[in-house]
Formats: C-alpha cells, sequence, structure tokens
C-alpha cells in the first residue's frame, strides 16, 4: 500500500477545494479520446500529441518509421554519463476494437463518473502507463534532477496485432542498438487486491493450424476416412490436454494462469455445402506456453496428436515463439535490487508472475536484456481488451507518484561490470 504521502508531489490528493482536476488526469484523458483503435489506428494524432509534450517537458524527439506508415516514436533524457547502459520506458500507442453497444460510455471520451472512474478505450493497456512515464519525468525534471543513466521512452505501434510487428522489428534495427539499452520497463496487469504484479517473463505464443484430409463424398452415405473424424481426434487431443492443464491451475503446483499452458481452439474451416462431404477441414488454436516447457519435446506431443488422428494429417505455425529467457528476481540483482527496494520503501507489496499472455517485453528479452513489466494499478480489476474498461484516478496519481521514485532509483543504479 502506498502511504498518504509520497515523493515529490507529495501526497495522492485526485482534487483540490475547488474541484478542479489534476492537470495529469486531464492530460491523461485527453490521450485516451485519440482513436489509435484498429483495424485504422490514427497514429498520427498519438504523434502530434507527443511532439508537442516533447516540446514541453524540453526533449529530443526521434521518429523511425519501421515500415510505411508505421513510426516509433523516441523520447531521450541524456543521463550526466551517457556511455552507461540506458533505461528503457517502453509503450505501445495503439488500443484493441470495441463494441460500443456493451459499454456504459463512448469509449473514446473518457468520461470520469462520481467515483474519479475514467472509461476509456486504452485506460488500463497501456495509455496510463504513458502519460505516468510523462508526468512523472516531468515532475523530476521540475525538480532539478538528473541520473547518471540516460532514459529512453519508446512510444511503439501495432502491438495489439497479431504478431507484435512494432516493437518485434524495431529491436532488429539500427536505432534500438543506439539506444545502448541496460534494462526495460514494459506494461504490466491490474490487481484487484492491495498487491502490484509484476512480470519477469513470458509465456510463448503458438497459433497453429491443423489440417485434416479426408474422402469426400455425397452427405447420404457412411464415406469413411473422412475429414471430420480426424478433425474430431484432434480436437478431442488439444482439449483433453487442455482440460488436464486447467485442472492443474490454482493447485500446490501451480497458482497461476502465467505457470499452465492454456489451450483455445479458435477457428475451424471446411466444407462446401449440407450434401457434400468435404475433401479437407481446418481447426486452428491459440496456445500459450511457459518458459519453464520443454517447447520441442511439446512439439513432438503436437506432432503425435496429429498422427493419432489419422493418416496425412499435417500442421503449420501462424506465429512460434520460442524464446524462454526471463528476467531475474534475485535480490542479488543490481537492476531487481533498485527496482524491489523501492517498491519496498513504499510499502508496496509484490506479486513475481510469469505474463499470461504477450507484451513487447518478450522481443527485449529475446536479445537478452532484461525487462519487467509493471502497471502499478492495484485494487483495480482486470479489463484490460474487456468492456468498460477503466481506471480510477487516484490510482492513476499514485502511480506517477511510483515512477517518480523507481526512476532516479533505475537510472541512477552503479555502473556493472564492463561498464567502468
Amino acid at each position: 500500500m502506498l502511504p498518504d504521502k509520497d515523493g515529490p508531489s507529495g501526497g495522492g490528493v485526485v482534487q483540490d477545494k475547488t474541484g478542479s482536476e489534476d492537470p495529469s488526469v486531464t492530460l491523461f484523458r485527453e490521450y485516451l479520446r485519440l482513436k489509435t483503435v484498429h483495424p485504422e489506428p490514427d497514429y498520427d494524432a498519438a504523434l502530434r500529441f507527443l511532439d508537442r509534450l516533447a516540446k514541453e517537458l524540453g526533449l529530443p524527439i526521434k521518429k523511425v518509421e519501421i515500415c510505411p506508415g508505421r513510426v516509433i516514436a523516441i523520447m531521450t533524457w541524456v543521463g550526466t554519463r551517457p556511455e552507461l547502459k540506458s533505461v528503457l520506458l517502453n509503450s505501445h500507442t495503439d488500443v484493441v476494437p470495441v463494441y460500443e453497444e456493451h459499454w456504459k460510455y463512448d469509449p473514446f471520451a473518457a468520461v470520469k463518473d462520481a467515483d474519479g472512474n475514467i472509461f476509456g478505450r486504452g485506460a488500463q493497456d497501456m495509455k496510463c502507463v504513458t502519460i505516468q512515464y510523462l508526468e512523472a519525468l516531468r515532475r523530476l525534471k521540475t525538480a532539478g534532477k538528473r541520473f547518471p543513466r540516460t532514459i529512453h521512452l519508446t512510444f511503439v505501434p501495432d502491438e495489439e496485432v497479431g504478431g507484435h510487428k512494432g516493437m518485434e522489428t524495431f529491436v532488429k534495427h539500427a536505432e534500438f542498438q543506439k539506444l545502448n539499452v541496460g534494462f526495460a520497463l514494459d506494461e504490466g496487469l491490474a490487481n484487484p487486491t492491495n498487491n502490484f504484479t509484476v512480470f519477469y517473463g513470458e509465456k510463448n505464443p503458438w497459433w497453429i493450424t491443423v489440417s485434416c484430409p479426408g474422402s469426400p463424398g455425397h452427405g447420404s452415405r457412411f464415406v469413411e476416412n473422412t475429414a471430420a473424424e480426424k478433425l474430431r481426434r484432434v480436437i478431442n487431443s488439444f482439449l483433453d490436454f487442455r482440460e488436464k492443464e486447467k485442472c492443474r491451475l490454482n493447485t500446490s503446483e501451480c497458482f497461476t494462469l502465467g505457470d499452465v499452458t492454456t489451450v483455445n481452439m479458435t477457428m475451424v474451416k471446411g466444407g462446401v455445402a449440407y450434401n457434400v462431404v468435404p475433401a479437407e477441414m481446418d481447426v486452428s488454436f491459440d496456445l500459450r506456453i511457459p518458459p519453464t516447457v520443454d517447447l520441442q519435446e511439446f512439439e513432438k506431443q503436437i506432432k503425435t496428436w496429429c498422427k493419432e488422428a489419422g493418416e496425412d494429417v499435417t500442421y503449420k505455425f501462424a506465429q512460434k515463439h520460442m524464446d524462454q529467457n526471463m528476467t531475474s528476481t534475485e535480490e542479488s540483482d543490481p537492476w531487481w535490487q533498485a527496482f524491489s527496494s523501492t517498491c519496498k520503501a513504499m510499502n508496496m507489496t509484490l506479486i513475481k508472475e510469469i505474463f499470461p499472455a504477450a507484451t513487447d517485453s518478450r522481443f527485449i528479452r529475446e536479445l537478452g536484456l532484461p525487462a519487467i513489466g509493471f502497471s502499478p494499478m492495484n485494487l483495480t480489476p482486470i479489463l484490460l481488451h474487456d468492456h468498460n474498461e477503466y481506471l480510477n484516478e487516484g490510482v492513476f496519481l499514485q502511480g506517477i507518484q511510483v515512477y517518480e521514485r523507481l526512476l532516479p532509483a533505475l537510472a541512477g543504479v552503479s555502473p556493472l561490470s564492463g561498464e567502468e
């Protein structure tokens, strides 16, 4: 739990006696109103917004076009020892689509209700963190602070579409290498309790389609060796495994969703008419595999399921990630020690987990760099990608205070081996 008064900004007061809104909250709501929503996100509006803030903060901003129409913006606060490895604050500018009929308010109006809950697509995922980064930097710069390590802020497109092409492409770009990253912060999840969740690793997403060829024929006959029979066996194998993993969840062995492999059947294709037995049917699955699983052995299991389903059953991947790097959370690790000790000093209880889905952090970890997924949102239901996504303004403002303390600690980590 955060103390009532903490950090350069003082306490977590939401409004002053006149009822005026905190400027940070106003900025957050302005950002929520930008329709950076798929399938046609208004990235130009986001870049203009970031240009304005960079000017206000007195920070240089650089644009890197990683593919046509997809630009990554980079703000930089140069440290007093820029030769040291930098701290990267990553966030994405895009948000997922909405079903407006299921929302209490316009999802792009950033309505604030009487309880201070701010509704909007991206309120949790992850426009809140973007503004918290920026407002923490604003307060630190206003206070005249400087730190040894450079702080970079990256604002990335297309995190919410399959493949995460924004950061996935950027980490291979020469401009990323110039950032000289030593440690990265990225998004996490809300926590409905008084605790704060910290993610030190992520599952590997596998998107797989299994193709089942079979004998075609007329719908009036008992055709042998049909595609549907093979399809049923495939589905049963995957879903039986799903049920076993579901039973392991919340046991003494597996406490969280990040500890088990999730399997969901997402698409079925095949057939041309009611009275025609199809020559082929396909089924697709979304699998999310913890970094502790032997991935080669797991793929062998999939091959076995396909073989058992029948002749010529094959599979192909639409997405297959194999990185199993995890960030150290040992107290002997200087980055983790800086992060965790700062949170402890603010009376925050950290819960360490494997992220159940996937974020841009995994592309950073693939480079062998430490990355932590963290969004300072406690006492908040998890509503990313859900209807009526919201964040309370008090929680939002407390998050700025958290970063006010975290950023000096991380940017002040003493030179490590090889940096002297």
